[in-house]
């Protein structure tokens, strides 16, 4: 059964790569013309910063120290993550996933998509140990099944290994695999062909979460007025020419904004206890019971109380990413480096991003925030693009959505990866419609994938 018809960059060389960069080091994928990373803005100057006064920004007591970071948005508690989700996504793109794919291709596509490649890895020929030698079709799932399956030594067995980096992302990976063999069930149950059950519900999960990504993830991210520019009236920014590539821009600076949205601590489970995201719900292990998480405390679904909120978006961080323990960071020299907000103010520096000011004013269709609004004191420079983006989502979107910078650069990026995967639903049939049951009639969202996979 077709999808449309059926129930349808860096180097990692440490797992939490993507979380914390390494202090003192620049970004390990080279940023040029046709390779997997580039630059939006191009004629735009690099913003250079007096380090120590960059790190002073985001060390404890800085202003991006949020504290117990209890105040809530309107947004989903699980919205952020689900986006560090599809960020692992986009950035792990190395190969095409069919079946019969040839190998030289295999190794040398590097075009960024939104195609499950992190739970799908080079597939049943390039990553059997990711698949059920019972029944090849479906992924191998944990034993007990709501956790990832494991090594004698617990290493997680997944295309990605940021997956595992802590209790949400291990439990979003734990959704998909289920998803995944309920979408197996359902198709064999159809009649589909036994060569064709892998393939069909491969294709059949990335059209839903392709559409979740574009009808709920970004309009929330983004808001909907952008959202809607964006798909209808295509890019202002973001046109690569021939092969896509992730934008500087786009990775470190707009795409870290879910940092600010981290909370103080979460409950997981119906009466159960509350736990920081570090260091208590630390990845790369067996999940613990405590840790399994109900999404529905997560995703507002219908007959349920409401779900938990994400804090605002406004460049504070809660404390456990200002003081991450030492098994994140490893050694650090310097105190600043344990702070998530500090290392991200030095992935820009290191990149050579332009500052948020300037940016704007290349936009031409929005001023630049002021400093008042963009309350640094006496800071004496223009403002880093990280923080500049976070300021202006707190400002300008009322800390639920990006403002004009950011959510422009989120959008255009998110929406052109989509649009051009030769095998997405917008590139194939962009009228197309989830088939998957959904809580609310013509609504599909996060949660019914989740559900789904329950």
């Amino acid at each position: 059964m077709a999808p449309a018809a059926s129930a349808t960059r860096s180097r990692v060389s440490h797992p939490a790569r993507d979380l914390c960069l390494a202090p003192g080091r620049t970004i390990d994928a080279p940023v040029v013309e046709g390779g997997h990373y580039g630059r939006l803005f191009v004629d735009l100057p690099p913003a250079t910063f007096d380090e120590d006064r960059l790190l002073a920004l985001g060390v404890d007591g800085g202003i991006c120290d949020g504290g117990a970071c209890d105040t809530e948005s309107h947004i989903e508690a699980g919205q952020p993550f689900f986006g560090q989700y599809l960020a692992h996504d986009i950035t792990a793109d190395r190969s095409p996933l069919r079946v019969h794919a040839d190998i030289n291709a295999l190794r040398n596509v590097r075009s960024p998509r939104a195609n499950l490649e992190t739970l799908y890895g080079g597939g049943p020929v390039g990553s059997p140990y990711l698949f059920d030698q019972r029944d090849p079709s479906k992924l191998l799932i944990g034993i007990p099944d709501c956790d990832l399956p494991r090594n004698q030594q617990g290493i997680a067995l997944i295309g990605d290994p940021r997956n595992d980096v802590h209790a949400f992302m291990t439990g979003l990976q734990v959704a998909f695999l289920h998803a995944h063999n309920r979408l197996v069930d359902r198709l064999r149950a159809d009649g589909v062909a036994e060569p064709d059950l892998f393939e069909d519900a491969r294709l059949a999960l990335n059209w839903h979460y392709q559409w979740v990504i574009l009808h709920d993830f970004l309009p929330n991210l983004v808001g909907d007025q952008m959202t809607a520019s964006v798909i209808n009236d295509g890019p202002r920014f973001y046109r690569p020419q021939g092969v896509p590539y992730i934008p500087v821009e786009f990775a470190d600076a707009a795409y870290r904004y879910g940092h600010s949205q981290i909370k103080g601590d979460y409950q997981l489970q119906d009466g159960g206890l509350r736990f920081p995201v570090f260091p208590d719900l630390a990845g790369f292990g067996t999940l613990a019971p405590e840790h399994v998480i109900d999404w529905r405390l997560l995703f507002d679904v219908p007959g349920h109380q409401p779900a938990q909120r994400a804090k605002p978006i406004d460049g504070m961080l809660p404390a456990s990413l200002i003081r991450l323990p030492e098994s994140i960071t490893g050694r650090v020299d310097v105190n600043a480096y344990r702070s998530l907000a500090a290392r991200d103010l030095l992935r820009g520096q290191g990149t050579g991003l332009p500052s948020g000011e300037a940016v704007a004013r290349a936009m031409e269709v929005v001023a630049p925030l002021t400093r008042q609004e963009i309350g640094l004191g006496i800071w004496p420079d223009e403002t880093p693009l990280w923080l500049y983006i976070l300021r202006e989502a707190a400002v300008r979107g009322g800390g639920d959505h990006l403002g004009e910078v950011g959510g422009r650069i989120v959008a255009e990026v998110i929406v052109g990866i989509v649009r051009n995967d030769p095998e997405s639903y917008l590139s194939n049939d962009p009228s197309w419609q989830p088939t998957l049951p959904s809580h609310e009639r013509g609504v599909f969202k996060i949660r019914d994938l989740l559900v789904l996979a329950r």
